[in-house]
């Protein structure tokens, strides 16, 4: 399992899995999308942390510049 996410695309997924997370805490999303916000911002916190997104694997995107 190696990385295939680059430092910009990790940047860009914790940026918005904060907005997310920060939009379903304060209420501007709520129920369902609440839950789905909270969802999509943890999966994308934890690709963006072990920089692997498994998705990417499947359709063969590489944005970590390695060969």
């Amino acid at each position: 399992m190696g990385k295939n996410m680059g430092t910009l695309d990790r940047t860009l997924r914790i940026i918005v899995a904060l907005v997310l997370a920060y939009l379903a805490y304060t209420g501007a999303l709520a129920g369902g999308l609440a839950t789905g916000a909270y969802i999509v911002a943890a999966v994308f916190l934890l690709t963006s942390l072990i920089g692997f997104c498994p998705l990417y694997r499947v359709i063969g995107v590489n944005t970590c510049g390695k060969g």
